[in-house]
This record gives structure tokens, C-alpha cells and sequence, in this order.
């Protein structure tokens, strides 16, 4: 909670970093990917990130993964023909410009889109310096999701071994990979795993070190729906920045800005107070243009543009009055070409013309004439004083000191001044006058920020109250308590005294915290548990992964070879301390054999169908 009450900098002004990923270069498989025995590759395929690496043997197994990228591609933007390709990860840079174009090959966390976990795989060993051409000559090492559906194995099975031709492969849990690199090594231990990850949070028991499959609960929230209810709320809360709320800075608030509160309604109550929202609101923000705040132009230039934008006005008036004197004199002349009609006693052209013009008698055409008539003189008289007027003003005019008073405008061009007058609102500065005096309206800095207050824990607060978005699942301590009802007191006791949590989405601080509220609200009185939060619950996941290939890198009972997938099939999984539970596939035999035992029976008479069906 201590971060709640960190003072930022400048009266806690964040600014949004907006990062923007750099290219992954080309490494060299180096020296240690070519031993006597091939070195796996270890593939972290998260929904989030993927993260891929080398299991190098030694004492020195090598710094943290080689490649972290995030796992959506999209089409380059030369097209599909002669463009620049699909890019994928980091060589995408900046995310919201291609945020409608970006495409993911999973379903919530399941990877079920070949061709895009293809794109992927080959962005991996591009860049890990792997040959993929011919074939892949390491064994993999790749995460899955929890019960895994025996379609999403296959389809991952079939293209590592169809696709890249690799010697084996072993699949794992990623959450499990982590409490395999967190525990104490040799030792087979019991507890409660709380995973939370960018689509999906999981608890999963572990009961003397395997999976118990039977009572693992998922529920369907995680990072993604806590930034998209994030920019959900501040998008009504600040209307006028619908753009700059990006899922992008959404994401960085809720990973640098956001932590978990211990006891959700008290803290709440805690942020009514206006001292307490002072200090602990986080006012981000936003990037804005600063030559709104002010003119940087001198005053004779401001006098100089006032008086362009005065000449530009008078030339715009006259250019209307010149089109209006057109209109008038081109139907004064139709005019006149029908009462010359009237003249020359063309009685029937004339009154045809009359209709024509939706009039009623001679006697209206004749006032519609003079009323045109006098409106074209007048409007010449005015065109002729507004170029005497215009070309006094010009040999006349003195820029050092204008003189306004000797000119003099007609009414209607003081009248239609005053039209534009908003547009010229500010008044002639002062030649004493400093610039610096000029101040903003307001502070356009200000205006830029986006207070984030009770959204910080709010947001988080999701995977505890799914209610929050409208979701009808159980919270993280709902659950927790459902699946500790389904044993008996003593494995209830096991358990709880080992609760793991990792998972980027169990990062925020007060994490632990509330777990350990939470278990001692539904726990018997003087029970003890204990809550243990990953060393790094990002990264844990590859390191166990890379921990347990090199601790099973000559045990033939957890790598499937490519004999046995051409055997067994895609969807067909060795068992071990981090996998799922492999339940194959079950077919209809029984089905079959009634159906061809059916079959001779139908030519045999009665004798034959009561064999069969005995049978």
C-alpha cells in the first residue's frame, strides 16, 4: 500500500511514456546452441508476450530470455502484393496506429489460428538464429494453456514436426513451469496456484506435486479487460480525449499506476476525503501543442496582419456586391425583354412569360423594374466608393501611425465590419505594452491531464468483483473458497500453507495483501496459511521451463518424439510434474462393431439378428 501514497513529480504529473518498441535484431546461435547434444529452445507462448530462449547446460544457464515480443502480427503496409510482409512483435513499433489491423492467433489464451502461431514460431527462430529452412534440430520446450483442448495440441504438434521437422517436443503449463522454478529443487510439494494473465485467471491445486485437473476453476478476466474497463472509465469521464485514451497508455497506467486494495469499500471511503485525493491522485499527461498557449508575434506585426485582415474583408465584400449587381442586372435585362414584348403588342409570348416569371399582371412586372432598377444604381454607387475608399486607404495610410479617423466608411461597410467583428475581437495592442503580458485563456497544460483517482484500484479490482464490468463469475476468493470446500479439512490445511501466485496480472501492489485478507476471512480461527508471490511472476514462467528441460534433458518418459506423434497422433501428451493431464480421445468402437455385426445378419434370417445382437 505504500505506493498508494508515493508523492510523484511536480504534484504527481505523470507524462505517458508511449514507448515505442524497438526492432528485435538477428542474434547468432552461438557457441552454446552447438554441443555434443542439441540444446533445447524453450518457447514461453503467452497471450500477452512470447518469450523464447536457449536451455544452455552448465553452471551458467544464461541471462533471462533472448526474445520477449508481443504476440499479435499484422500486414505490412504495402498490401498483400509486392508489400513489405506480415510483421509480427516488436517490428510493429507502436501499436494504436495498427490497433484495427492487429490479429492474434489465440482465442482468450488457447492458440487456435495456425497460419498466424506460424508467423510467430518463425519470427522466433528467426531471430534466435535458427535455420529454419531445412529443419529445427533442437528439442522445444513450449508453455500451453490449462486443459488444453486436444485440437489446440494437435494443431501445435503438427506444425512443429510437420512444419519445422524438430527431434521432440514436451508441453507444459506455464503457471506450473513458475512453481517449478520457485520451489525448493527435489522436493515434492502441495499448494494452491493463483495465476492471472492478460485474458484468464487460473487455480489450479497441486497435490504432491501434480496437477489436480479435476478441480482447476478458470475465470475469463485478467489484464485485457482491466485496460479496456480503465479506458472505459476515463473515456467517460474525460469526453473530450475519446483519441488520446489509447489501450496502449491504458496498459501503462494500470502497470506503473494501479495497485490492489486490501479492503476495497474503506479505501474508497478514503479517497472522499480531499486531502487524501490530493495527494494520491496521479494526474497524467497528455501530449498537446504548446504555440496555443500564446502569439509570439510582435505588435507591429499583429498590426500589420489586422490590417491584411482588414483589406482581405473590404476586397471580400466588394467581390460579393460586384456578384450581386451581376445577378440583379442580368434579370433587370429579362425583365425588360418581356415588357418589351408588352410594347410591341406580343400579347401571347407576354403573357407566357408572365407565367413564367409567377406574375399576375403588368402593372407587378413594371414595380419589380423599378424596384431592380434602383437596387443596380445603388449598388454601383456603393461599388465606386469602396474603390475610392480602398485606394485612399492605400496612398493615404501611414503603418507607423494610422490614422482612422480621416477615413470614411458608409454605413452598411461599417455594418458589414461589424458582421466579422468576432473574428477581430482582440484589441490593437498597445506599442508600451510588453508580449509577455498576453495570457492565455486558460491552462491548456491542465487541461491535457487526466486525473486518475479511484481508478487506480478500481480497475484492478475486477478479478475480485467481476460485477464491476457486468460479468456473472465468481471472484478470485469465491472460487478460492469453492475449491478448498471439495477436500477434506486436512488437504484444506496442506494447501493453504503453500499459495503461489504469479502471473503479470498479480503485479500490482497490495497483491498479496489482499489474498491474505481474503483467506483469513474464510479460514477456521488460529488457522495458519502462507502466500508466496513469484520471484518474478513475469519471467518465472520461462526460467522453471528452461530449469526443468535441463533437469529432463536425457529422460525419454516426458519428450514426445516424432515417432510417437506419427503414431499416437497430434493431440498426444506425456505426462510430468508441470503438463496437464493427457485424456485421450475416445472412439466409438463398440458402434462399429454392432454395425458390422449387423451386417451378415440382415441375409441370415432371424437366427443370424439374434447372434448379433447377443453379441
Amino acid at each position: 500500500m505504500a505506493a498508494a501514497s508515493a508523492a510523484g513529480p511536480v504534484a504527481n504529473v505523470f507524462p505517458f511514456r508511449d514507448a515505442r518498441a524497438a526492432p528485435d535484431p538477428v542474434l547468432e546461435a552461438g557457441p552454446e546452441a552447438h554441443g555434443p547434444l542439441p540444446v533445447p529452445l524453450v518457447l514461453d507462448n503467452g497471450s500477452f508476450q512470447a518469450r523464447a530462449g536457449w536451455a544452455c547446460p552448465g553452471p551458467d544457464p544464461g541471462p533471462e530470455p533472448r526474445l520477449q515480443f508481443r504476440a499479435v502480427c499484422a500486414r505490412g503496409r504495402g498490401g498483400a502484393r509486392g508489400g513489405a510482409g506480415p510483421q509480427v512483435g516488436n517490428a510493429l513499433g507502436s501499436l494504436e496506429p495498427l490497433r484495427w489491423m492487429l490479429r492474434s492467433p489465440f482465442d482468450r489464451n488457447v492458440p487456435v489460428n495456425l497460419e498466424l502461431q506460424e508467423l510467430l514460431l518463425d519470427y522466433s527462430f528467426q531471430h534466435l538464429g535458427v535455420s529454419s529452412q531445412g529443419c529445427v534440430d533442437h528439442p522445444i520446450v513450449l508453455t500451453e494453456a490449462v486443459c488444453n483442448p486436444l485440437y489446440s495440441r494437435q494443431m501445435m504438434s503438427e506444425l512443429l514436426f510437420e512444419c519445422y521437422g524438430i527431434p521432440k517436443v514436451a508441453y507444459g503449463i506455464d503457471s506450473l513451469f513458475s512453481f517449478y522454478h520457485n520451489k525448493p529443487k527435489n522436493l515434492i510439494s502441495s499448494g494452491l496456484i493463483i495465476s492471472s494473465g492478460y485474458q484468464c485467471t487460473h487455480i489450479l491445486p497441486i497435490l504432491d506435486g501434480r496437477l489436480d485437473a479435476k478441480n482447476c476453476k478458470r475465470i475469463n478476466l485478467g489484464g485485457s479487460q482491466a485496460a479496456g474497463y480503465l479506458q472505459r472509465l476515463l473515456q467517460l469521464k474525460y469526453p473530450g480525449h475519446l483519441a488520446a485514451i489509447t489501450l496502449s497508455r491504458m496498459e501503462e497506467i494500470l502497470h506503473e499506476h494501479s495497485y490492489v486494495a486490501e479492503d476495497y469499500v474503506a479505501e474508497l471511503q478514503k479517497w472522499r476525503c480531499p486531502d487524501y485525493y490530493e495527494n494520491n491522485v496521479h494526474k497524467m499527461q497528455l501530449p498537446f501543442s504548446s504555440k496555443l498557449l500564446g502569439s509570439t508575434l510582435s505588435s507591429e506585426e499583429k498590426q500589420e496582419r489586422r490590417q491584411q485582415q482588414l483589406r482581405r474583408l473590404q476586397e471580400l465584400n466588394a467581390r460579393r456586391r460586384e456578384e450581386k449587381l451581376q445577378l440583379d442586372q442580368e434579370r433587370l435585362d429579362r425583365l425588360l425583354c418581356v415588357q418589351e414584348l408588352l410594347e410591341d403588342g406580343q400579347m401571347d409570348q407576354f403573357h407566357k412569360a408572365l407565367i413564367e416569371l409567377n406574375m399576375d399582371s403588368p402593372e407587378e412586372l413594371q414595380s419589380y423594374i423599378q424596384k431592380l432598377s434602383s437596387a443596380v444604381e445603388q449598388a454601383k454607387q456603393k461599388i465606386l466608393q469602396a474603390e475610392v475608399t480602398l485606394e485612399v486607404d492605400v496612398v493615404d495610410s501611414k503603418p507607423e501611425t494610422p490614422d482612422l479617423e480621416q477615413l470614411e466608411p458608409t454605413l452598411e461597410d461599417v455594418e458589414s465590419i461589424n458582421d466579422f467583428e468576432p473574428l477581430f475581437s482582440e484589441e490593437t495592442p498597445e506599442v508600451e505594452k510588453p508580449v509577455a503580458t498576453v495570457q492565455p485563456v486558460f491552462n491548456l497544460a491542465a487541461y491535457h491531464q487526466l486525473f486518475v483517482g479511484t481508478e487506480r484500484i478500481r480497475a484492478p479490482e475486477i478479478i475480485f468483483q467481476p460485477s464491476l464490468i457486468g460479468e456473472e463469475q465468481a471472484g478470485v476468493a469465491e472460487t478460492l473458497q469453492y475449491i478448498l470446500d471439495r477436500y477434506s479439512k486436512d488437504v484444506q490445511d496442506m494447501l493453504v500453507q503453500n499459495v503461489f501466485l504469479t502471473g503479470g496480472n498479480m503485479m500490482y501492489p497490495g497483491m498479496k495483501g489482499r489474498i491474505e485478507k481474503e483467506l483469513l476471512e474464510m479460514r477456521p480461527f488460529q488457522s495458519s496459511f502462507k502466500v508466496q508471490l513469484a520471484s518474478n511472476p513475469v519471467l518465472d514462467a520461462w526460467y522453471g521451463a528452461r530449469d526443468w528441460a535441463l533437469d529432463h534433458l536425457d529422460d525419454d518418459e516426458v519428450w514426445i518424439t516424432r515417432k510417437e506423434y506419427e503414431e499416437k497422433g497430434g493431440e498426444y501428451l506425456k505426462e510430468h510434474c508441470a503438463s496437464n493431464i493427457y485424456v485421450p480421445i475416445r472412439l466409438p468402437k463398440q458402434a462399429s462393431r454392432f454395425s458390422d455385426a449387423q451386417a451378415p445378419g440382415k441375409g441370415s434370417g432371424a437366427s443370424g439378428g439374434g447372434a448379433g445382437e447377443q453379441a
